[in-house]
């Protein structure tokens, strides 16, 4: 994955973390208000709660993907808000900040790490697999509510 580098969050990248996130939930789905608290306030909904953003550069394209790992209880996260833009797709940076994500949840100290989506997104959802998440009903039961649109959710099996 030449020419490829992954990011830290930092504030000035907040706008980025915003704009790479509404143009996927936009141009797929409704973007809803728990999409707009993270979105709009990712220091305070994010950062500042214990979790972590990673971006991913394309050499020549500049920052084209994010995703974030909001933490919703002790040593839980919720993998949320990976987006790459669709001037960066097929250059596997969605795969590569994927790994980057899920390495630094272990960092983290996560025990437990879920995402919640779409079958609509079905590529997303290819990836997923590809990496090791499984469908999990229990997730879907316990935080499956928090989207109007979601109807798959996933757990990354971290032991």
């Amino acid at each position: 994955m030449d020419g490829l580098t992954i990011h830290d969050y930092r504030d000035d990248l907040a706008q980025v973390f915003h704009d790479i996130n509404a143009q996927w939930i936009s141009a797929m789905y409704r973007i809803e208000q728990t999409d707009r608290d993270v979105l709009e306030n990712p220091r305070a909904r994010i950062i500042d709660r214990g979790g972590d953003i990673l971006f991913v550069e394309a050499a020549g394209l500049g920052i084209v993907g994010a995703c974030a790992l909001q933490k919703t209880g002790e040593h839980q996260f919720e993998l949320t808000k990976m987006g790459v833009l669709e001037s960066a797709r097929g250059r596997k940076a969605g795969e590569f900040l994927l790994h980057a994500v899920i390495a630094r949840a272990r960092a983290l100290g996560a025990e437990r790490l879920y995402l919640l989506s779409n079958s609509k997104s079905a590529a997303a959802i290819h990836l997923y697999e590809k990496l090791g998440f499984v469908h999990d009903t229990g997730i879907m039961d316990e935080f499956g509510a928090r989207y109007e649109r979601c109807n798959v959710a996933m757990l990354y099996p971290l032991d």
